[in-house]
């Protein structure tokens, strides 16, 4: 009986923390310990230290600070992607140059952020809490190391003519993403034209990171993003990042145009702002004007959603298992019959502007 209940005894995740404060290195430790999925193989104080024990202990998760001496957290996490790809969890401060850091992280194949608090003592039940998901959760992620085209080929950018895109101004494309989808959003805004259809967003961040994020996206893109906020107009052009943290963003039509609301609420599918509620809002105001993606993410956020974007005419895509960090929100979508194809991240922007431009059958 004894044999058996140890071959039924789940795999402990072998975690290494990496952290310049003494203090916050014993707290993550012990914290990350009493979780029965996990188990601390060891720390380091900066990455040169890290490193060694990354080659001899390979562990199954990272947790990085992201600002540290000698080496940041962003450089060291390239380094460990390029070389011995391993998923990692940052965690970050919300200080400015901690919030730069953190996204260029997470576009650099991070799985999470979770935040230090102010007061690490004082705030560190809930911190921990938030880490021992994040890490667990980072523990079934797929990673693949930089330049590795195998599964997920560089998306090229869209060729549309300017005739069908000046037809196609009251037109709205909406994605949801979570784990993952920094480095997803990262690489397929790019491939859109300057006079795509309006664009709106939710893609799970903590409040604080999604600012930063949409001005790194805007230096990135033909078209411009930004953090939305109360009343913008979704305009040609322009991509709208709903805030991380606090409000949902709904799109309403307004006379001849739609913009966004922003409003306070629970958790919806466990999130604020949703996917669900996002999808839902253009579903209702905009239709068969539509055309939606799901990417990357853990739970399955957006799938009900997708399925009354769908049920009022729109199309709808997920990103292929292949080419996900977690197939959690795209499978839910295509389990419910919400989206009609599952799709490399690659065709995805394609899909998109031939729906709402051209409203092509099939991809």
């Amino acid at each position: 009986m004894n044999a058996i209940a140890a071959r039924k005894k789940p795999r402990r995740y072998r975690v290494l923390v990496v952290d310049d404060a003494a203090l916050v290195r014993k707290l993550l430790a012990e914290g990350l310990g009493k979780h029965p999925q996990l188990e601390v193989i060891g720390t380091a104080p900066d990455p040169y230290a890290a490193r060694d024990i990354l080659v001899r202990e390979r562990p199954d998760v990272i947790t990085l600070d992201v600002e540290m001496p000698k080496m940041d957290g962003v450089t060291f996490l390239k380094h460990i992607m390029a070389r011995m790809p391993t998923p990692v969890v940052m965690v970050s401060s919300l200080t400015g140059p901690g919030k730069k850091l953190t996204v260029e992280a997470l576009e650099a194949g991070a799985i999470d952020v979770v935040l230090k608090p102010k007061g690490i003592v004082d705030g560190l039940p809930a911190m921990m809490e938030n880490l021992q998901r994040a890490v667990v959760t980072a523990a079934g992620a797929k990673v693949r190391a930089r330049g590795d085209r195998s599964t997920l080929a560089k998306p090229s950018r869209v060729s549309v003519a300017p005739a069908a895109l000046a037809e196609s101004s009251d037109k709205v494309i909406a994605i949801g993403s979570s784990t993952g989808g920094v480095e997803a959003l990262a690489r397929i805004l790019p491939t859109l034209p300057a006079a795509a259809p309006g664009v709106v967003i939710c893609q799970h961040m903590p409040a604080g990171f999604t600012r930063s994020f949409a001005e790194r996206l805007d230096r990135l893109c033909a078209i411009s993003v930004k953090e939305a906020e109360d009343g913008d107009r979704v305009r040609p052009g322009l991509a709208l990042l709903a805030p991380g943290g606090n409000m949902h963003m709904r799109v309403k039509r307004f006379g001849g145009e739609y913009r966004v609301k922003l409003s306070e609420g629970d958790l919806v599918s466990g999130h604020r702002p949703s996917v669900d509620v996002l999808f839902s809002s253009v579903a209702a105001s905009v239709g068969g004007n539509a055309a939606a993606a799901i990417l990357t993410g853990m739970g399955s956020d957006g799938a009900k959603g997708m399925l009354e974007m769908r049920s009022a005419g729109a199309r709808c895509f997920a990103q292929d298992e292949a080419t996900c960090v977690i197939y959690g929100m795209p499978g839910s979508a295509m389990k419910l019959g919400a989206a009609e194809a599952a799709l490399p991240l690659e065709k995805i922007p394609n899909a998109l502007m031939k729906s709402v431009v051209q409203r092509f059958s099939s991809f």
